[in-house]
This record gives structure tokens, sequence and C-alpha cells, in this order.
């Protein structure tokens, strides 16, 4: 799994790498019982500090998205099938509202991209 910050982001690089993994498990590119790169991996590579990487995976741990294991690995548990449900019945009531309003797919698809923006800042 690739998990990939933006330095110029204002988000802190903690939530970055966390929303990273929700990304994947959202996307369907990471599955429960999946193991997560190790911190220490994630901090080499990305040129951040592994306790940053720490707080994103505890992020996760507090979810309950994954399950760190003390020297072993971070596992992405069962629960992450929950939130890729949760996201696509999420979809599904937009797209609902959208037809209702008689919104056409580019108008929707922008509201929607307007959304994202607002609330990612």
């Amino acid at each position: 799994m690739l998990i990939s910050i933006d330095p110029a982001s204002p988000q802190p690089l903690a939530d970055q790498v966390a929303a990273s993994v929700r990304a994947a498990l959202a996307g369907g590119t990471a599955a429960p019982g999946d193991r997560l790169p190790s911190a220490r991996n994630v901090a080499a590579t990305l040129g951040i500090n592994l306790h940053t990487v720490l707080r994103g995976y505890q992020q996760l741990r507090d979810e309950g998205l994954v399950e760190l294991r003390r020297g072993r690995a971070a596992v992405i548990t069962d629960n992450a099938d929950r939130l890729r449900l949760r996201l696509a019945e999420a979809a599904e009531e937009f797209a609902r509202a959208a037809l209702h309003t008689g919104a056409s797919e580019e108008e929707a698809l922008a509201a929607a991209r307007a959304a994202w923006k607002t609330l990612s800042r």
C-alpha cells in the first residue's frame, strides 16, 4: 500500500497519513487482513518523523480500522469493510438526492467537488 502526503497542505501530516489509508480502504486497494507498511519505513520513505506516522496509525486504531501489534505490524481490521459500505451508502444517497433535484451528472459531481474542497481545508 502506498501512503502519500502533501507537505504543502495545511492538513497535519498525521491526519494525511490516516486519510491516505482510509482512501485506500474506500477505493478497494487495501482490505481487511492487509498489513500496513511499518511506521519506520513510511517515515523514512516520506521523510517525516516516525511519531507523526504513529499518530496517524493511532487515529486509525481509535477508529477501529487498524489493529496495532507492538513490534509486529498494523493490520487492517474487519471494520474497514464497514467504512467502504458507509461510503457506498452515502454516495447512493447523494446520487438519489441529485436525481430528485433534477441535477445533471456534471452538476452533481461539481457540487460534490465543491463540498469536498470546503471540507478538506
